[in-house]
């Protein structure tokens, strides 16, 4: 709220008063402790106990750009607008130099040329010196004079930008103004009228009937005042001649600089152009190429997926056929087993019949149950061959079985390490060992 414009100012040149301060400097303004300690509800009455205390003008200074209590008069000033009375007072004051100087400068950043040019030029004529602090912080020498015509000539003062006033031979041509008379104009007059003297002889005598004319001007003071007109038209001619022409290199400059600027607007348009159109080929390749390697991959796994199904395949007619030669081999052993089996009881009979006959007369004199007995011993010795027989016939199947489980295993493992091996080979990678 405190640095906000009072809501019943009006807009000067077209827009808020405090925006003829740049945003960067009227920020340090805000930021400055000179602003938030004495600028703090400040009003045009108390405003002149503030310029009376002033004791330099100046901008911003120093490398953190802080603001002058100058500047920071001039911000309060636009913000809380005071009358235009107060500042012709300010202007007037003959005893406070930089009061005047501060009503000087916001006259010249709000009013228009023909009140510049009223108010401001009178003070030409005040040669006071003032202190001027400049943006090292060190204070420099100048005059009340010097400001004024600082003000009215530079586009940029005080870091402020001055606003653009119309030229005064414009409001000469237009008899809004009268011509401007120096004060140095009665010397210049003298130093002629000295040298008039020294230049013009003698005048003859003149008889003493004769009364002068009071009414016919000296031919010094008309020599005098032709030499004056003369001088002021040409001096307001040059000065028309450098207006214009001043006029004329700004036009053109700033046809140049508009040229510029749509030439540079063509180029970048151009420029952006072109990069969306790269940007969209280069979008189309990546699709393509995106595409491209999807259905490879897709190939590469389908033909992957047919090898190992054909690899399956090759395995169960391997494992197939090793089976069906095993049981075949089985069969032939189980036979060969029981041949040899009939051929071994075979000859342990013939053995016990044909070697002991004495024996045998003997004893079946003596026991009736012998042939009995020689049966159920044949039958045990059969069922011992029998599990014997089983025996074997289960260690080769277990030894068999453990065998085809490690195959199995192993052709499982190889053909993962196949299928890694296809894929990597697809991403450049090296094979995995086995």
């Amino acid at each position: 709220m405190a640095n906000r414009t009072v809501k019943d100012a009006n807009s000067v040149h077209g827009t808020n008063p405090q925006y003829l301060v740049e945003k960067i400097i009227r920020t340090r303004i805000y930021d400055s402790r000179y602003w938030k300690e004495e600028c703090f509800a400040l009003s045009a009455e108390l405003l002149v106990d503030k310029a009376m205390a002033l004791r330099s003008i100046g901008g911003v200074y120093g490398g953190n750009i802080k603001p002058t209590p100058f500047l920071c008069l001039v911000l309060k000033m636009l913000q809380i607008q005071p009358e235009k009375d107060i500042i012709i007072e300010f202007i007037k004051q003959d005893e406070f130099k930089y009061v005047r100087a501060l009503g000087a400068f916001y006259l010249r950043l709000v009013y228009g040329s023909l009140d510049c040019y009223k108010y401001l030029e009178p003070l030409l004529n005040d040669y006071r010196k003032l202190r001027f602090m400049d943006r090292a912080g060190q204070y420099q020498l100048s005059h009340m004079d010097e400001f004024i015509d600082l003000l009215l000539r530079d586009e940029r003062f005080c870091d402020i930008i001055m606003p653009r006033i119309q030229k005064r031979w414009v409001h000469e041509a237009n008899n809004e103004l009268e011509g401007r008379v120096s004060l140095l104009e009665d010397d210049l007059d003298d130093l002629e009228s000295e040298s008039d003297e020294e230049e013009m002889p003698l005048p003859p005598p003149r008889p003493r009937n004769d009364a002068p004319d009071p009414t016919r001007p000296t031919p010094r003071h008309r020599s005098r005042s032709r030499s004056r007109e003369r001088d002021r038209g040409m001096e307001r001619d040059r000065g028309m001649d450098r207006d214009r022409g001043m006029d004329r290199d700004r036009m053109d400059h700033g046809r140049g600089m508009e040229r510029e600027r749509m030439d540079y607007g063509r180029g970048m348009d151009r420029d952006r152009m072109d990069h969306g159109r790269g940007m969209e080929r280069d979008r189309m390749d990546h699709g393509r190429g995106m595409e491209k390697e999807r259905m490879d991959y897709g190939r590469g796994m389908e033909r992957d997926r047919m090898d190992h199904g054909r690899g399956m395949d090759r395995e169960r007619g391997m494992d197939r056929d090793r089976g069906m030669d095993r049981d075949r081999g089985m069969e032939r052993e189980r036979k060969r087993h029981r041949s040899r089996s009939r051929e071994r009881r075979h000859r342990s009979r013939s053995r016990s019949l044909g070697h002991h006959p004495h024996h045998h007369r003997e004893r079946g004199r003596g026991d009736h149950r012998h042939p009995e007995r020689m049966e159920r011993d044949h039958g045990k010795e059969r069922n011992r061959e029998r599990e014997r027989d089983r025996d074997r016939g289960d260690r080769k199947e277990k030894h068999h079985r453990s065998g085809r489980s490690k195959r199995d295993n192993m052709s499982r493992e190889d053909l993962e390490i196949a299928e890694a091996n296809a894929l990597r080979a697809k991403l450049g990678m090296p094979p995995l060992q086995p």
